[in-house]
């Protein structure tokens, strides 16, 4: 009885000493090709930060005047470190996918590859929120300007709703790209669409009669002076 147990011991021992060595070489693989992505996502981090310095791709936002309107929203646009930031983890996740095929782990492949596939669809999302940040600051800007020439009052809240509007729906075409519900994001859309209609129908009936008088004499005036 004390052999056969040895004996089932001894084989059970020997078992798993095989699968060890067994999977030693494809850990030390996955391993390897970890290090090689790490070193190959950095250098290519440096190597994407340094062209677009050279050829001066933040100089020509900064005269654009891109640069100042995102900064005027609370970011800090480097172009060369975010598209660095970005090729440097498509390469990490790379090198993710091809050690987690060497281990064989199938699941962990496919989810990799997943988010692979869902890069592209996050950086248009994230191209589109910078764009609404800097539209809606313009549209601010533009909303201010416009309303103070014509001598109205409500400025800032006239600027502000428009700012606002803008930036919700910029979150909302973001998050139909990312593909978050599609079908609750129509239904806010629709919402907001309407709340907008309903505000702005009982801001003029309730204070703003005075100032589209005004509004409308001065239009007159103008058009008579013409």
């Amino acid at each position: 009885m004390q052999q056969d147990a040895i004996g089932v011991l001894q084989v059970t021992f020997q078992s798993l000493l095989n699968q060890t060595f067994s999977f030693l070489p494809e850990l030390l693989g996955a391993i390897l090709i970890l290090i090689i992505g790490l070193i190959v996502a950095w250098a290519l981090r440096v190597v994407v930060e340094k062209i677009v310095s050279a050829i001066k791709v933040d100089t020509l936002l900064k005269h654009m005047g891109v640069t100042d309107m995102v900064k005027h929203a609370g970011f800090n646009l480097h172009v060369g470190m975010l598209f660095g930031w970005i090729v440097k983890w498509f390469v990490i996740i790379l090198a993710l996918i091809a050690a987690a095929d060497v281990l064989g782990w199938s699941q962990i492949t496919q989810f990799l590859n997943d988010v692979v596939l869902y890069i592209p669809s996050a950086f248009i999302a994230a191209v589109i929120l910078l764009m609404g940040v800097v539209l809606g600051s313009f549209v601010y800007d533009i909303v201010m300007t416009a309303v103070r020439a014509s001598k109205l009052g409500g400025a800032h809240l006239l600027a502000g709703i428009s700012k606002w509007a803008v930036f919700v729906f910029a979150f909302i075409a973001a998050m139909e790209q990312l593909g978050i519900a599609p079908a609750l994001l129509q239904t806010l859309t629709m919402g907001l669409v309407g709340m907008l209609a309903i505000a702005g129908g009982l801001a003029f009936g309730l204070g703003g009669q005075e100032h589209a008088k005004a509004f409308i004499k001065k239009l007159g005036e103008d058009i008579g002076h013409k």
